[in-house]
């Protein structure tokens, strides 16, 4: 009783490793493994392309904007019509302006998920799930040894970007005091300059973060995918069918094949045998077929049913053992013998022809 236990105990234990049936059902419910840190650094990089590239262009349509507003509005009555005029405008200019880096950033997301995952495109995780609001489920989730990693893991991106920042900032502290002594372009020159060295700081930061993470997902992915003996022998009986059934499929599939074979038998001219271990029926007929084929084959208990059928017919059964042996080991039924046997063939239908006076 106790050694049944250990081994349903085992079998129940999850140690072998996801087939790649599992592994592609997961994948069209959305679960694969995937870091975000590495997203994040993606993204954060191709901003920083974008501010690079567009910059010096971006700078001029601020300042354009902030010169035309502010010089435009003086000579203006302040009414609703005017502010609403000013705020649309303003925000006109911005979209404009925010509408490369927007679409650079999805391309950016695009691309990141792509280099993890791959193209999936799924509606799973939108579907309506009551387990999403289990309370105890929550719960679980929020206490889980992966909430701790995910929360160690916020806390140590927070702690790394807010030590790059700071250190950027305290190294250009001096500078950013004289800005109140310089002109606007040249203060957004040298915040945008700052900027994009805290930027690339932050992405060789994020990007050694997200090699861990990724490594982590990965490990955590394949662990929470592994399977038990008895769900990979579930998974084999689902995808080829139960063995049994199979079986006996099988078996009722040689069954309707035999019925078929002796239907058959009464329509040969001959029957050679071993004589009792195989037996061979051939037909000779000009209208099918250039040479004699095999109507019908079979060994012990299928040969004694084929003598039968042939005797009960009267269709006349020769007796040439190795010539029975070697029709049945390379001829199947429906074939056309082959050359080397058409001799020995011809013989015996010419005996039988004779017997039978149809020559």
């Amino acid at each position: 009783m106790s050694l049944k236990l250990d081994l349903q105990y085992f079998a129940g234990e999850k140690t072998e490793k996801a087939t790649p049936k599992k592994r592609q059902d997961e994948r069209k419910k959305g679960k694969v493994a995937k870091s975000q840190d590495v997203n994040t650094a993606i993204l954060l990089l191709f901003a920083l392309i974008v501010l690079y590239v567009f910059g010096s262009s971006m700078k001029n349509q601020m300042t354009s904007l902030y010169e035309h507003t502010f010089t435009e509005f003086i000579h203006w009555q302040v009414t609703e019509t005017t502010v609403a005029q000013v705020f649309n405008g303003a925000t006109l200019e911005v979209a404009k302006m925010l509408a490369p880096i927007m679409i650079i950033v999805i391309i950016g997301a695009l691309a990141a998920n792509f280099l993890q995952i791959g193209f999936l495109f799924t509606t799973e995780p939108l579907k309506f799930d009551l387990k999403k609001i289990d309370p105890i489920q929550g719960a679980k989730r929020i206490f889980s040894l992966r909430a701790i990693v995910e929360l160690l893991k916020s806390l140590l991106k927070i702690v790394s970007i807010g030590t790059v920042t700071f250190t950027v900032i305290w190294i250009y502290k001096d500078e950013m005091m004289m800005m109140a002594f310089k002109n606007a372009d040249t203060a957004l020159g040298f915040f945008g300059q700052v900027t994009i060295v805290m930027g690339i700081i932050a992405v060789i930061v994020l990007v050694f973060l997200a090699v861990f993470d990724y490594a982590y997902q990965r490990y955590d992915y394949e662990k929470n995918m592994k399977m038990s003996k008895q769900d990979v022998k579930d998974e084999f009986k689902n995808v080829e069918g139960d063995p049994l059934i199979k079986s006996k499929i099988k078996e009722r599939q040689r069954q309707m094949a035999t019925r078929r074979m002796m239907s058959e038998v009464p329509n040969a001219d001959v029957i050679i045998t071993n004589p009792t271990h195989v037996a061979i029926a051939i037909k000779y007929d000009e209208g099918k077929a250039a040479a004699p084929y095999i109507l019908a084959k079979g060994v012990d208990e299928v040969a004694l049913r084929i003598k039968q059928v042939a005797k009960e017919n009267s269709v006349m059964t020769v007796e040439n053992k190795p010539l029975a042996r070697s029709l049945y080991r390379v001829v199947d039924i429906g074939d056309v013998i082959p050359e080397s046997f058409f001799q020995a063939v011809a013989e015996i239908l010419a005996y039988v022809y004779k017997l039978e006076r149809k020559v």
